[in-house]
């Protein structure tokens, strides 16, 4: 088993440097969608961006432990821990065109302020071809450890050359 470092996710600096966010951020930054659908329509346009390919969407509403929770759903290509770190990290892009297609989330904001603008918290479960991944993004959890700083667990479970899985811990 490997672990990786533990990490607070960062804003990206001119300087390539990190710098921390205060996790009142995420209320804040949520705050950039007026009104649910925007938020919504972040969620879907990552789904359709070319380096996902998706070519279905779903979303439902279910209830977990008495209170009321949204699904979305797509059937892309998945994240590896990498591309789940960056994701889960404000102001990280670095989507490209493929074939032609521009892709639509190239500032790094989309999902963390969509998501927060519907809820107080986010778990993303993803798998792609070698990896599964969950990353959760959660103003609960921060309030309950007193955090100065957003931290997002990840875990991530990478298959290996002998089909052995290894096991990413990021926070």
């Amino acid at each position: 088993m490997k672990t990786k470092g533990l990490h607070c996710v960062s804003a990206q600096t001119t300087q390539d440097m990190s710098l921390c966010l205060c996790p009142k951020f995420l209320h804040t930054n949520s705050t950039s969608h007026t009104w649910p659908f925007s938020a919504i329509a972040e969620l879907i346009d990552n789904a359709y961006d070319p380096d996902v390919s998706a070519s279905q969407f779903w979303i439902d509403k279910t209830m977990v432990q008495g209170q009321e929770c949204l699904s979305f759903m797509d059937n892309g290509n998945g994240l590896d821990h990498d591309t789940m770190h960056k994701m889960l990290s404000f102001g990280y892009s670095d989507k490209t065109a493929i074939k032609g297609l521009e892709p639509i989330g190239i500032y790094g904001n989309g999902f963390k302020s969509g998501s927060m603008r519907l809820g107080k918290d986010a778990i993303v479960f993803s798998k792609s071809k070698t990896t599964s991944c969950v990353g959760m993004l959660s103003q609960t959890y921060l309030e309950k450890i007193d955090a100065q700083q957003i931290i997002v667990p990840i875990v991530c479970f990478e298959k290996g050359e002998r089909n052995e899985y290894i096991l990413y811990l990021l926070r």
